[in-house]
Protein backbone atom coordinates (compact mmCIF):
# COMPACT_ATOMS: atom_id res chain seq x y z
CA UNK A 1 0.00 0.00 0.00
CA UNK A 2 2.50 2.20 0.90
CA UNK A 3 4.56 1.53 -2.46
CA UNK A 4 1.92 1.99 -4.54
CA UNK A 5 0.79 6.02 -3.04
CA UNK A 6 4.57 6.55 -2.44
CA UNK A 7 4.33 7.28 0.77
CA UNK A 8 6.61 6.58 3.99
CA UNK A 9 4.99 4.09 6.79
CA UNK A 10 5.71 5.65 10.13
CA UNK A 11 4.31 2.76 12.03
CA UNK A 12 2.05 -0.28 11.18
CA UNK A 13 0.04 -2.53 13.38
CA UNK A 14 0.58 -6.03 14.65
CA UNK A 15 4.67 -4.74 14.49
CA UNK A 16 6.71 -5.82 17.14
CA UNK A 17 9.60 -3.42 16.04
CA UNK A 18 7.15 -0.58 17.56
CA UNK A 19 7.40 3.29 16.38
CA UNK A 20 9.71 4.22 13.55
CA UNK A 21 12.67 6.12 14.27
CA UNK A 22 11.23 9.28 12.22
CA UNK A 23 8.06 9.66 14.49
CA UNK A 24 7.59 12.50 15.35
CA UNK A 25 5.07 14.50 18.51
CA UNK A 26 2.34 15.24 16.15
CA UNK A 27 1.10 14.80 12.69
CA UNK A 28 2.37 17.19 10.05
CA UNK A 29 -0.50 17.88 8.34
CA UNK A 30 -3.75 18.19 9.94
CA UNK A 31 -7.75 19.37 8.63
CA UNK A 32 -8.97 22.70 10.54
CA UNK A 33 -12.87 22.66 11.37
CA UNK A 34 -14.77 25.64 12.62
CA UNK A 35 -17.83 24.58 14.13
CA UNK A 36 -18.67 27.64 14.94
CA UNK A 37 -19.25 29.19 11.62
CA UNK A 38 -20.46 25.26 9.58
CA UNK A 39 -24.13 25.91 8.16
CA UNK A 40 -24.85 22.01 8.03
CA UNK A 41 -24.95 22.32 4.17
CA UNK A 42 -23.61 18.76 3.49
CA UNK A 43 -21.63 19.54 0.68
CA UNK A 44 -18.63 17.93 2.59
CA UNK A 45 -20.51 15.23 2.89
CA UNK A 46 -21.18 14.84 -1.04
CA UNK A 47 -17.44 15.53 -1.78
CA UNK A 48 -16.46 12.41 0.39
CA UNK A 49 -19.24 10.11 -1.31
CA UNK A 50 -17.90 11.05 -4.76
CA UNK A 51 -14.42 11.47 -4.19
CA UNK A 52 -14.11 7.62 -2.51
CA UNK A 53 -16.41 6.55 -5.24
CA UNK A 54 -19.01 5.15 -1.87
CA UNK A 55 -22.18 3.27 -2.48
CA UNK A 56 -24.96 5.16 -1.50
CA UNK A 57 -26.12 5.05 1.75
CA UNK A 58 -29.69 4.83 2.98
CA UNK A 59 -31.12 7.50 4.73
CA UNK A 60 -33.02 7.49 7.90
CA UNK A 61 -35.48 10.12 8.95
CA UNK A 62 -34.91 10.41 12.74
CA UNK A 63 -36.68 13.73 13.87
CA UNK A 64 -33.44 15.82 13.26
CA UNK A 65 -31.42 17.39 9.96
CA UNK A 66 -28.64 14.94 9.90
CA UNK A 67 -28.53 12.51 7.15
CA UNK A 68 -28.33 9.63 9.35
CA UNK A 69 -27.82 9.02 13.34
CA UNK A 70 -24.38 7.56 13.26
CA UNK A 71 -21.69 7.03 10.46
CA UNK A 72 -21.20 3.93 8.16
CA UNK A 73 -19.20 1.64 6.47
CA UNK A 74 -20.02 3.73 3.44
CA UNK A 75 -20.46 6.49 4.63
CA UNK A 76 -17.12 7.97 6.30
CA UNK A 77 -17.94 12.13 6.86
CA UNK A 78 -21.12 13.05 8.76
CA UNK A 79 -22.49 16.34 10.21
CA UNK A 80 -23.90 16.11 13.26
CA UNK A 81 -27.06 18.32 13.99
CA UNK A 82 -27.53 19.06 18.25
CA UNK A 83 -29.68 21.14 19.79
CA UNK A 84 -28.58 21.93 23.59
CA UNK A 85 -28.99 24.66 25.79
CA UNK A 86 -26.47 27.17 26.31
CA UNK A 87 -25.90 30.01 29.08
CA UNK A 88 -24.91 32.26 26.50
CA UNK A 89 -27.50 32.02 23.88
CA UNK A 90 -30.14 29.75 24.95
CA UNK A 91 -31.49 27.02 22.62
CA UNK A 92 -28.42 26.70 20.19
CA UNK A 93 -28.07 24.84 17.06
CA UNK A 94 -24.29 22.85 17.49
CA UNK A 95 -22.70 21.63 14.04
CA UNK A 96 -19.94 19.33 14.21
CA UNK A 97 -18.39 17.48 11.10
CA UNK A 98 -17.88 13.58 12.36
CA UNK A 99 -14.98 11.47 11.08
CA UNK A 100 -11.79 9.68 11.70
CA UNK A 101 -9.19 12.08 14.09
CA UNK A 102 -6.38 10.77 12.62
CA UNK A 103 -4.83 10.47 16.23
CA UNK A 104 -0.68 10.86 16.43
CA UNK A 105 -1.49 7.71 18.94
CA UNK A 106 -3.81 5.68 17.08
CA UNK A 107 -6.14 3.42 19.24
CA UNK A 108 -6.85 1.81 16.08
CA UNK A 109 -3.46 0.69 15.15
CA UNK A 110 -2.62 -0.44 18.41
CA UNK A 111 -5.72 -2.77 18.80
CA UNK A 112 -5.40 -4.30 14.94
CA UNK A 113 -3.92 -7.47 15.16
CA UNK A 114 -3.04 -7.91 11.28
CA UNK A 115 -0.20 -7.04 9.96
CA UNK A 116 -0.18 -3.54 7.94
CA UNK A 117 -4.08 -3.48 7.99
CA UNK A 118 -3.88 -0.26 9.58
CA UNK A 119 -1.29 2.18 8.60
CA UNK A 120 0.14 5.70 10.22
CA UNK A 121 2.13 7.91 7.26
CA UNK A 122 5.11 10.15 8.10
CA UNK A 123 2.43 12.98 7.30
CA UNK A 124 -0.07 11.87 10.20
CA UNK A 125 -2.36 10.17 8.43
CA UNK A 126 -4.46 6.91 9.47
CA UNK A 127 -4.95 4.53 6.84
CA UNK A 128 -6.75 1.33 6.33
CA UNK A 129 -5.64 -1.57 4.10
CA UNK A 130 -8.91 -3.63 3.26
CA UNK A 131 -6.57 -6.25 1.52
CA UNK A 132 -5.08 -7.23 4.94
CA UNK A 133 -8.18 -6.38 7.01
CA UNK A 134 -9.39 -9.62 8.69
CA UNK A 135 -12.80 -7.95 9.58
CA UNK A 136 -11.69 -8.70 13.65
CA UNK A 137 -13.34 -5.22 14.47
CA UNK A 138 -11.00 -5.21 17.28
CA UNK A 139 -9.96 -1.39 15.73
CA UNK A 140 -13.45 -0.54 17.48
CA UNK A 141 -12.45 -1.45 20.69
CA UNK A 142 -9.11 0.74 20.12
CA UNK A 143 -10.95 4.22 19.16
CA UNK A 144 -12.06 6.18 21.65
CA UNK A 145 -13.84 8.36 19.11
CA UNK A 146 -16.05 5.35 17.28
CA UNK A 147 -15.15 5.86 13.91
CA UNK A 148 -14.14 2.82 12.51
CA UNK A 149 -17.18 0.76 10.57
CA UNK A 150 -18.23 -2.63 9.87
CA UNK A 151 -18.66 -3.75 6.42
CA UNK A 152 -20.72 -7.28 6.22
CA UNK A 153 -20.90 -6.68 2.99
CA UNK A 154 -16.95 -7.78 2.17
CA UNK A 155 -16.36 -8.48 6.18
CA UNK A 156 -14.15 -5.45 6.13
CA UNK A 157 -13.00 -2.17 8.29
CA UNK A 158 -13.73 1.12 6.66
CA UNK A 159 -13.02 4.62 8.09
CA UNK A 160 -11.82 8.14 6.31
CA UNK A 161 -8.63 8.30 4.98
CA UNK A 162 -8.19 11.80 4.59
CA UNK A 163 -8.06 11.58 0.88
CA UNK A 164 -4.49 10.67 1.24
CA UNK A 165 -4.41 10.07 -2.47
CA UNK A 166 -4.79 13.73 -3.31
CA UNK A 167 -2.93 15.25 -0.49
CA UNK A 168 0.44 12.76 -1.40
CA UNK A 169 -0.43 15.24 -5.17
CA UNK A 170 -0.54 18.06 -3.21
CA UNK A 171 -4.39 18.63 -3.46
CA UNK A 172 -6.62 18.93 -0.35
CA UNK A 173 -9.03 16.43 0.72
CA UNK A 174 -12.11 16.69 -1.41
CA UNK A 175 -14.54 17.45 1.82
CA UNK A 176 -12.13 20.82 2.17
CA UNK A 177 -11.85 21.44 -1.48
CA UNK A 178 -16.28 21.33 -1.31
CA UNK A 179 -16.61 23.84 1.89
CA UNK A 180 -18.31 27.04 0.77
CA UNK A 181 -17.90 28.88 4.50
CA UNK A 182 -14.06 28.63 4.90
CA UNK A 183 -14.66 26.53 7.88
CA UNK A 184 -12.67 23.43 6.68
CA UNK A 185 -9.55 24.04 6.13
CA UNK A 186 -6.39 21.90 5.60
CA UNK A 187 -2.23 21.96 5.67
CA UNK A 188 0.85 22.13 8.02
CA UNK A 189 -0.83 21.84 11.61
CA UNK A 190 1.60 24.18 13.02
CA UNK A 191 0.14 27.05 10.81
CA UNK A 192 -3.72 25.59 11.56
CA UNK A 193 -2.81 25.50 15.08
CA UNK A 194 -2.05 29.26 14.90
CA UNK A 195 -4.97 30.19 12.67
CA UNK A 196 -7.23 28.02 15.55
CA UNK A 197 -5.85 30.35 18.48
CA UNK A 198 -6.56 33.61 16.46
CA UNK A 199 -10.55 32.00 15.86
CA UNK A 200 -10.63 31.11 19.44
CA UNK A 201 -9.29 34.79 20.54
CA UNK A 202 -12.08 36.43 18.51
CA UNK A 203 -14.88 34.21 20.04
CA UNK A 204 -13.68 34.72 23.50
CA UNK A 205 -14.24 38.88 22.23
CA UNK A 206 -17.55 38.14 21.27
CA UNK A 207 -18.68 36.61 24.96
CA UNK A 208 -17.62 33.25 24.20
CA UNK A 209 -15.04 32.82 27.27
CA UNK A 210 -14.49 28.93 26.86
CA UNK A 211 -14.02 28.94 23.50
CA UNK A 212 -10.80 26.11 23.19
CA UNK A 213 -9.19 24.15 20.29
CA UNK A 214 -10.03 20.82 20.78
CA UNK A 215 -6.79 18.43 20.52
CA UNK A 216 -6.71 16.34 22.94
CA UNK A 217 -3.30 15.45 24.54
CA UNK A 218 -4.72 11.39 25.28
CA UNK A 219 -4.27 10.51 21.62
CA UNK A 220 -1.25 12.24 21.02
CA UNK A 221 -2.88 15.06 19.65
CA UNK A 222 -5.40 14.89 16.30
CA UNK A 223 -4.95 14.99 12.44
CA UNK A 224 -8.34 16.93 12.97
CA UNK A 225 -7.98 19.84 15.16
CA UNK A 226 -11.87 21.66 16.07
CA UNK A 227 -12.86 24.86 16.97
CA UNK A 228 -15.74 24.77 19.82
CA UNK A 229 -17.45 27.97 20.94
CA UNK A 230 -18.11 25.63 24.46
CA UNK A 231 -14.99 24.12 24.52
CA UNK A 232 -15.55 23.52 28.51
CA UNK A 233 -18.82 20.83 26.58
CA UNK A 234 -17.17 19.02 24.44
CA UNK A 235 -19.76 16.10 25.01
CA UNK A 236 -22.34 19.12 23.68
CA UNK A 237 -20.74 17.93 20.28
CA UNK A 238 -20.83 14.64 20.31
CA UNK A 239 -17.00 14.62 21.13
CA UNK A 240 -15.47 13.03 24.47
CA UNK A 241 -14.15 15.27 27.09
CA UNK A 242 -10.48 13.37 27.45
CA UNK A 243 -10.53 11.03 25.28
CA UNK A 244 -7.17 8.27 25.06
CA UNK A 245 -6.59 4.73 24.38
CA UNK A 246 -8.13 2.22 26.57
CA UNK A 247 -5.72 0.68 29.00
CA UNK A 248 -6.71 -3.35 27.40
CA UNK A 249 -5.70 -2.30 24.23
CA UNK A 250 -2.21 -1.12 25.92
CA UNK A 251 -1.95 -4.64 27.86
CA UNK A 252 -2.38 -6.21 24.37
CA UNK A 253 -0.10 -4.61 22.29
CA UNK A 254 3.16 -4.11 24.91
CA UNK A 255 2.70 -7.59 26.68
CA UNK A 256 0.42 -10.37 25.45
CA UNK A 257 1.39 -9.78 21.63
CA UNK A 258 4.72 -10.27 22.17
CA UNK A 259 4.60 -12.70 24.56
CA UNK A 260 2.53 -14.73 21.63
CA UNK A 261 5.20 -14.47 19.61
CA UNK A 262 7.68 -15.81 22.20
CA UNK A 263 5.56 -18.73 23.00
CA UNK A 264 5.08 -19.71 19.42
CA UNK A 265 8.66 -19.73 18.71
CA UNK A 266 9.40 -21.40 21.97
CA UNK A 267 7.13 -24.26 20.63
CA UNK A 268 9.15 -24.62 17.26
CA UNK A 269 12.26 -24.59 19.10
CA UNK A 270 10.98 -27.45 21.34
CA UNK A 271 9.49 -29.66 18.93
CA UNK A 272 13.16 -29.49 17.09
CA UNK A 273 15.20 -29.98 19.63
CA UNK A 274 13.28 -33.00 21.22
CA UNK A 275 13.73 -34.20 17.29
CA UNK A 276 17.11 -33.92 17.53
CA UNK A 277 17.35 -35.54 20.78
CA UNK A 278 15.04 -38.50 20.10
CA UNK A 279 14.44 -38.59 17.42
CA UNK A 280 11.28 -39.45 15.11
CA UNK A 281 8.53 -41.43 17.35
CA UNK A 282 8.15 -44.60 16.29
CA UNK A 283 4.68 -46.83 16.52
CA UNK A 284 4.62 -49.32 18.62
CA UNK A 285 4.17 -52.94 17.50
CA UNK A 286 0.74 -53.96 19.03
CA UNK A 287 1.29 -58.03 17.85
CA UNK A 288 4.19 -58.29 20.12
CA UNK A 289 2.55 -56.14 22.83
CA UNK A 290 -0.11 -58.76 23.31
CA UNK A 291 1.72 -61.63 23.18
CA UNK A 292 0.33 -62.53 19.31
CA UNK A 293 3.28 -64.67 17.42
CA UNK A 294 4.02 -62.92 14.14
Amino acid sequence: MGAIQGLEIRRSSASLRGSSTTLRKAPTVAKYIDTSICIGCKACEVACQEWNDLPVAKTEQVGTYQTMPTMQANYWNLIQFREVQTPQSGLEWLLRKDQCMHCDDPGCLAACPAPGAIVQYVNGIVDVDPEKCIGCKLCETGCPFDVPRYSAANDKMAKCTLCVDRVHVGLEPACIKACPTGCLQFGDKTALVEMANHRIAQLKENGFAQAMLYDPPGVGGTGVITVLKHGDHPEWYGLPKDPSVPTTVGIWKRVLHPIGFIAMAAAVFGAIGHFMAFGPKKPKDTARESGDEV
